[in-house]
């Protein structure tokens, strides 16, 4: 869980600020977007050997 708090000095939008970079950070919204539909096990599979493949290919 993540959690921002607030600096001596520093306004609301600054810490919204830091909140999406650490959410950016950790994979959080790429994450939410990854399962925000159902997504076959063939797809999956299909997806990480494409990765694989980029990974070797480099």
């Amino acid at each position: 869980m993540l959690k921002v708090k607030s600096r001596a000095g520093e306004s609301v939008q600054q810490m919204i600020r830091r909140f999406k970079k650490l959410c950016e950070k950790e994979g959080l919204i790429r994450d939410m977007k990854r399962n925000a539909y159902y997504e076959k096990p063939s797809e999956k599979n299909r997806r990480r050997m494409r990765k694989a493949q980029r990974t070797i290919n480099y």
